[in-house]
């Protein structure tokens, strides 16, 4: 059979990997890094496995369980602070184990890039007593998730598979590989002892999981993902995970180094082996010192007379992602600078070897301005974001009054920036609702506000307005419905009437949700009809109890562009109002001139109402 290769990210490699191990349920919740896993598997559906868009991970982990209990292979897609909210179910499924093979992706974001936390899934790993596989590169996440999947069903045991964002985003040549072979589903066999979990139950499978895992530890020894490079010295090397990669780009030749693919159970015996060859070892990983704890243990129990360098001694850096350049900087205070010669350090890039090689070149090139410093590119709500006619409506109608605006995860957090400062706190998904109760009962003498957007409303806010009706709470929740999951690249959710697979289904009414939990005062307005938005929110805060404000406007992502506006030079008085009040990347200033540039305004309109001399007007398709 001929070879066929194809270019591919990571998070497809993973999913093309999933679908040729005959996965028949996939579901997830988006969060980046790991979003292009799920609709990449859902481009390669035939119809012959179910994938979804779960309302949020705790309910993806257990539809999953749901289909490893008939035997099913599954995997379970989100992002690590994701993992969190799966955390219950995955817990006791741990103790309950699978029948089918079931593989929870779990992508770290070191940075972090796009998270609210660096937290590592292979310190979770430990916690839940889960067998954790860790891939250093796009082509290993391929042929690995399904040797995943071969492993959860031999020991039938869920099994946590840890891709990091450069692995997830990165792209590689993907040798295609013959679909394994999978037998079909048994499908769900009654058995209450297994099952159904009772504290009993639970106490002898802890036994069984504890035993397993030390006979595993053996058995990962072994695996061909786990492996030495032997070399000379009694300096080595010790490192897993796309900091394998970075270390084999700059590493000398002939230093000693050891792969860790799956870093629990951890593999003693081969760690043991090489430590006993070494006087000192550095370990490069990505986040926690995991493998660097596990190595300390190894040679404790042994009596190894080995030093043991990384995060703990202060060597490597505790916090943020890895690169070449880090890992290049870590060795050389490690092995010596000396060892880096141009002559040695065969395994560097050229860009690296042009850098060291000639340095005066690039202090030339930088002087005749070919490579001039990046700008500084904040983040920022793109120009004609509803989620900025929101804020703006809440800000005016608020002004002069005591009021606590809590944020949640999304687009909408970057209303946190200046000109708008209208997110004073953001702590995780769905927290804003009950955030706001808690500083309620503190301070009732403030309005608290609650933003949250429609999908996270769906994910993890809906509990926590029950709460709020419940306990007699007095907030006012503002729900951003901009009918997408806009941050994570717009993926349908329970309120868009489609599934991930392009059907149609049931549109559920966030109104009337609110309705049947008992929310009395529902205001439903276009946010970019300023004077409307402003009137709806002075009329929710003059109210008590639970009131919610529903601002209805679609992502400009998803709509084509309108009329857009412009600003007339004859009536401006160049008092930049717009300019302040708003910060849309669309209004800029020349001089003294404000302008709209019509390349970004998607015609929101919005700047037409902050402009206290009516200079800003809609341009006429026959103007």
């Amino acid at each position: 059979m001929s070879e066929k290769r194809i270019l591919a990210m990571g998070n497809e490699a993973i999913a093309l990997g999933a679908v040729r191990a005959g996965v028949r349920m996939a579901a997830g919740y988006p969060g980046t890094p790991s979003t292009e896993i799920l609709e990449t598997i859902a481009k390669h559906n035939d119809g012959h496995f179910h994938v979804e868009w779960s309302v949020n991970e705790k309910a993806a982990m257990e539809v999953g369980a749901g289909a490893a209990y008939a035997g099913a292979r599954t995997i379970v897609t989100m992002k690590q602070v994701g993992l969190n909210v799966a955390s219950d179910p995955l817990m006791s499924l741990a103790y309950m184990g699978v029948k089918g093979g079931m593989v929870i992706v779990s992508a770290d974001d070191p940075g972090p890039i796009s998270s609210q936390t660096e937290q590592d899934t292979r310190t979770f790993g430990q916690f839940s007593k889960l067998p954790v596989f860790d891939p250093s590169s796009p082509e290993e996440a391929y042929v690995m998730i399904g040797e995943a999947f071969e492993f959860s069903e031999k020991y039938q045991t869920p099994v946590l598979f840890r891709p990091t964002t450069r692995v997830c985003h990165s792209c590689a040549s993907i040798e295609l590989l013959p679909d394994m072979e999978v037998a079909e589903p048994e499908g769900f066999i009654k058995d209450t002892m297994r099952w159904v979990i009772f504290p009993r139950t639970s106490y002898l499978n802890h036994v069984k999981i504890e035993k397993r895992n030390a006979e595993l530890s053996e058995t990962l020894s072994d695996y061909e993902r786990n492996f030495v490079l032997p070399g000379s010295g009694k300096k080595g090397v010790v490192t897993a995970g796309i900091s394998y990669a970075y270390t084999r780009e700059v590493l000398p030749e002939g230093v000693p180094l050891l792969k860790i693919s799956t870093p629990h159970p951890f593999p003693e015996r081969l760690a043991k082996e090489f430590m006993e060859e070494m006087d000192e070892v550095l370990v490069l990983e990505e986040l926690d010192p995991m493998i660097e704890r596990e190595l300390l243990r190894v040679a404790g129990k042994y009596h190894l007379p080995v030093q043991i360098c990384g995060k703990l001694t202060g060597h490597t850096k505790n916090a943020g992602e890895n690169s070449s350049e880090s890992i290049r900087k870590d060795l050389e205070g490690f092995l010596g600078a000396d060892v880096f010669t141009a002559e040695s350090a065969g395994g560097k890039t050229e860009a690296a070897d042009a850098q060291s090689a000639a340095p005066e070149k690039a202090d030339a090139a930088a002087d005749n301005g070919e490579q001039p410093a990046l700008p500084v590119r904040p983040p920022v709500l793109c120009a004609g974001c509803p989620h900025r006619a929101s804020f703006y409506a809440v800000k005016k109608a608020m002004k002069g009054k005591k009021a606590v605006f809590c944020g949640d995860i999304g687009c909408y957090t970057l209303g946190n920036a200046k000109p708008l400062d209208m997110v004073d706190t953001c702590l995780c998904m769905g927290a804003g609702v009950t955030i706001a109760q808690g500083l309620q009962a503190v301070e009732p003498d403030s309005v608290n506000f609650a933003f949250i957007g429609d999908s996270t409303f769906f994910a993890s806010g809906i509990t926590g307005v029950v709460n709020a009706v419940y306990n007699k709470n007095d907030i006012v929740l503002v729900v951003l419905d901009n009918s997408t999951t806009a941050m994570t690249g717009h993926q349908p959710h329970p309120g868009t009437g489609k599934t991930i697979m392009g059907e149609v289904a049931a549109k559920i009414s966030i109104r009337r949700i609110l309705e049947g939990i008992g929310v009395e005062q529902i205001y439903e307005v276009d946010p970019l009809i300023l004077p409307d938005a402003v009137k709806a929110v002075q009329e929710a805060a003059a109210g008590t109890g639970v009131r919610a404000v529903i601002f209805k406007s679609p992502c400009i992502a998803v709509t084509k562009p309108q009329n857009t506006y412009t600003v007339n030079q004859d009536a401006c008085r160049k008092c930049k109002v717009c300019v302040r009040e708003l910060g849309c990347p669309a209004i800029v200033t020349e001089g003294d001139t404000v302008k709209i540039d019509e390349t970004l305004c998607y015609g929101c309109g919005v700047c037409s109402y902050v402009c206290p001399f009516q200079a800003i007007g809609e341009v006429k398709e026959n103007e």
